[in-house]
């Protein structure tokens, strides 16, 4: 099953290729001369019609009921065959198009064919076409619908099914769905072969599956398997979520056990993957963004790649790097052969004319290096594309004409989408497609428009591949992703300048670890530091505040960036005085995208100046700050995912974090911890002493380890202070009597010191008994033990936090509070759930009621009724959903709530 990233492999493909194609060096004439690229002639744009008929009837195809595209491939056969009559042909093509003369369709061409019989034969040629990508898509459909795997989930049976699998294993990315954390899972493709009913009927089939694995003991085996292995599994069939999936059935592996390996891989598939698993030995001692990327820059091997770096590559346009495309094969070739464009010259570049091969010798070569490239990186459909792309390259050899490039692109989408007409709904197809087509033909335009006006001629071809590529693809992205990337071009320019060490040095380990894996480490080592650098362009550039920009999705969003991005781009052909408007314009997007406080401020109003408070739009999650002086606040809670928080805070200019305050282990409190971490210092993790769930108590205890920040946990009773800001923890209530009282500072570097004899201040949490003091969780479990928080903030502006607790709990607190006293603001907890309690309510009288929820959300947070019965009190209630961010300012009488920031 694809999936389908911000921006998908093969995004923007071949630009290492397409050096030598974007701009030829001049071909020498009859004369000597230099002659222009642009002499050529105009490309031969034949072939392209009839690739988008292919793909365009194939998409259509997939997605609708079989005697639909019966009915169209006949009405194209027909037709096609129709216009090959001639009387048919005479009367279609015949007509002289516009300011033709009479004569002109009768007007004989070059070859002594009339022009009426060459228009209707290419017109028979584009519905036949179509014609046959509709019927490949039909063929390939129809195998989905039929036969006992399809009718097995429709009845959701469980069987025992023997699979072959036909892709690498891989894992889901991590997620939150409401208050916990969506388990991680191994996902592979494969195909029934055999189906046992569990009434001992055994049906011998073929179909494309998917295999869901769940969390278990055996996930390492499961991630080790190699295609082509045969298995024996048990497992429940589910038809597939959407119509257009290309697979019959999901199964559902039961029981969480190691695979039942039935049949071994092939020999080929053993040796692809000894080769990448060497590769991964030998790059184990690299840093971590280095071990983790190298493999997926060399062979698309993403095993390593973890949440955050990939969504650094997908905010800065580069997530191309971390899947196979044409431009690592292209790496390769071009070390092989040189520049293209030069290949059918005498001075020809490369090692090949260096160690005495002919053309054709070197043509060879690069087929053999093409092949074993499919090989290592296997045959999967992206691999197939890259290998399609790099096979333009090797066109490219004996030709040295970049016109001949186009109609082999249009061959090789036509080849590609009768052999996979899956790939016609492909985002990461029409991405690559698009940026190889642009990087032949825009680029090369562009390069030269640049050196004429005096830019380098290599940084030209750079900027002018990685602007032509952007433009044609960024109106696809924002389709499905909803977003542009405003540090995409740059990010692609710098990181360009390492790709190449990097695949080179990177295959040179690849080749060397079967052998001789000292020596492989030492490669990888050298390519660690290009490797790296790609990381460090992506996580800064990522970590930039103007990073991405919103923008609507879907096909709509998509037609208004395009229409945008060609204004633009007739406005820089035509304008007066390009230069100074160019370069303001420059200046405008870099403050955009740095966005300094004080200039976003001015501009925006966000955040207002003196904010005391904010409480950030995380989604269905929670995560709020109380400022405590200069670039320094405690953060309470994380939210559901490390994106938004640390947007967040970047906009607020939170740089320290004396004390981040997770109220309890939901993982829409904790899952955005990584994002509060990136960037900042922190000095201490406090915690509430329940680990539930589990796993989310693992998942904190990890990640503040690896960041090397402490962990404490909270008592009822204990006071702290940060310069203007205090806070009394009043909840959660020990079991066994109250928690004893302590009190804390700041130190001078914005990190927490404790002083006083608080209980437990620095122990680190183990268990849900801590301490040998029971946490008093009540019915509500993890939410009733959520850390709550009485706030005094400079000013005199008081707040209470209250986290998740339910009824039980918040009237627990009220009774061990009797005094509490009116607020100016509470932190409506639970997400402004139905679940609250009048009591305390009324107690605390806030005049102003913040609720962090999430747009859509299906729980139907906030509740009318919470809001109506905080309204009746006199609260003025604001919810991040409606509002987004909220600050709040002043005291007293100028208390006032800001909503709008991001």
């Amino acid at each position: 099953m694809k999936t389908h990233e911000a921006a998908v492999d093969g995004a923007a493909t071949d630009r290492a290729a397409a050096d030598g194609a974007d701009v030829d060096e001049a071909a020498v004439d009859g004369r000597g001369a230099r002659a222009s690229s642009w002499e050529e002639g105009p490309a031969d744009l034949r072939l392209v019609p009839l690739a988008v008929a292919a793909w365009v009837a194939a998409a259509v195809a997939v997605g609708v009921p079989g005697w639909w595209t019966v009915a169209g491939v006949v009405v194209c056969l027909v037709g096609g065959a129709v216009l090959l009559t001639p009387a048919a042909a005479r009367r279609f093509g015949g007509t002289a198009g516009p300011g033709e003369g009479s004569g002109a369709a009768d007007a004989p061409t070059g070859r002594g064919t009339p022009a009426w019989r060459l228009r209707a034969t290419a017109f028979a040629g584009v519905l036949l076409c179509a014609a046959a990508g509709a019927a490949s898509a039909g063929l390939h459909t129809a195998d989905l619908r039929r036969g006992p795997v399809p009718a097995l989930a429709r009845e959701y049976a469980r069987a025992q099914l023997e699979v072959t699998v036909t892709s690498d294993p891989r894992l889901t990315r991590p997620r939150v769905r409401g208050s916990e954390a969506v388990p991680v899972s191994v996902v592979l493709d494969g195909e029934v072969t055999r189906a046992e009913r569990s009434d001992g009927t055994v049906h011998r089939t073929r179909a494309p599956v998917l295999l869901i694995v769940p969390p278990g003991e055996g996930r390492a085996e499961w991630l080790r398997l190699l295609p082509s292995t045969r298995l024996s599994v048990g497992a429940r069939l589910a038809p597939p979520s959407r119509p257009g999936d290309p697979f019959a059935a999901v199964l559902k592996v039961g029981g969480g056990g190691p695979p039942r390996i039935i049949g071994p891989p092939s020999a080929l598939q053993r040796t692809a993957g000894e080769l990448r698993a060497g590769l991964r030995r030998a790059t184990d001692g690299l840093d971590p963004d280095a071990r983790a990327l190298l493999p997926g820059l060399v062979v698309g091997d993403t095993s390593r790649i973890g949440s955050e770096l990939r969504d650094a590559f997908v905010a800065t346009d580069l997530t191309h790097l971390l899947a196979v495309s044409g431009s690592n094969l292209a790496v390769v070739l071009i070390l092989l052969v040189g520049r293209p464009g030069r290949a059918h010259q005498v001075e020809r570049g490369g090692l090949a004319p260096r160690l005495g091969m002919s053309l054709r010798g070197t043509a060879v070569a690069g087929g053999a290096l093409t092949l074993a490239f499919v090989v290592v990186c296997r045959p999967e459909p992206s691999v197939l594309r890259a290998a399609a792309c790099g096979f333009i390259v090797l066109l490219a050899i004996g030709t040295g004409r970049r016109r001949s490039l186009i109609p082999a692109l249009a061959a090789a989408v036509l080849l590609l989408v009768l052999y996979d007409p899956w790939l016609a709904r492909s985002y990461g197809f029409l991405l690559s497609v698009l940026a190889t087509g642009a990087l032949l033909t825009v680029a090369p335009r562009w390069s030269e428009a640049l050196r004429r006006r005096g830019v380098p001629e290599r940084l030209a071809e750079a900027l002018a591949a990685s602007l032509a590529a952007q433009a044609v693809c960024a109106p696809v992205v924002v389709v499905f992703a909803g977003r542009v990337s405003l540090v995409a071009i740059p990010a692609n320019l710098f990181a360009e300048l390492a790709v190449a060490p990097a695949t080179v040095f990177g295959f040179a380990t690849l080749a060397t670890a079967a052998v001789w894996m000292p020596a492989a480490e030492g490669l990888a080592w050298v390519a660690g530091w290009p490797a790296g650098w790609i990381a460090r362009v992506a996580r800064t550039g990522a970590a930039l505040p103007g990073a991405e920009l919103s923008w609507p999705g879907g096909w709509w969003g998509g037609f208004a960036l395009a229409l945008v991005t060609a204004v633009v781009v007739i406005a820089a052909r035509r304008l007066p005085h390009r230069g100074p408007v160019a370069g303001l314009l420059v200046v405008l997007l870099l403050l955009v995208v740095v966005r300094p406080v004080p200039l976003t401020r001015w501009a925006t109003g966000w955040p207002p100046r003196g904010w005391a408070f904010a409480m950030c739009q995380v989604g269905q999650g929670d995560a709020t700050v109380l400022a405590a002086g200069g670039d320094a606040a405690v953060v309470v809670d994380a939210g559901p995912d490390p994106v938004p928080v640390d947007r967040c805070l970047r906009e607020l200019g939170v740089r320290r974090v004396p004390l981040l305050v997770l109220t309890h282990f939901h993982a829409n409190h904790v899952a955005g911890l990584p994002g509060v971490l990136r960037g900042r210092s922190v000095g201490a993790i406090q915690t509430t002493g329940l680990e539930e769930p589990p796993a989310q108590a693992a998942f904190v205890r990890r990640t503040a380890a690896a960041a090397r920040v402490p962990l404490i946990r909270a008592g009822a009773g204990e006071r702290r202070r940060i310069g203007g800001l205090e806070w009394t923890v009043l909840w959660p209530a020990a079991a066994s009597g109250a928690a004893g009282g302590g009190a804390g500072r700041a130190a001078g570097d914005g990190s927490f010191e404790s002083e006083g004899e608080g209980e437990g201040e620095d122990e680190v949490v183990g268990g849900r008994a801590v301490g040998g003091r029971r946490v008093a969780a009540g019915s509500g479990g993890a939410n009733d033990a959520s850390v709550a928080m009485l706030v005094r903030a400079a000013g005199g502006l008081t707040l209470l936090l209250l986290g998740d607790l339910e009824p039980p709990a918040q009237r627990g607190l009220l009774r061990a509070h009797p005094g509490l006293a009116p607020v100016d603001v509470l932190k409506v907890a639970h997400h402004g759930s139905a679940h609250q309690d009048p009591g305390l309510i009324r107690a605390v009288r806030p005049r102003l009621a913040l609720v962090s929820t999430g747009r859509d959300n299906p729980y139907g947070h906030p509740s009318p009724g919470t809001v109506e019965a905080l309204r009746a009190g006199g609260a003025r209630v604001l919810r991040t959903d409606r509002d987004g961010a909220i600050a709040v300012v002043g005291a007293g009488p100028g208390l006032m709530a800001v909503p709008g920031g991001g």
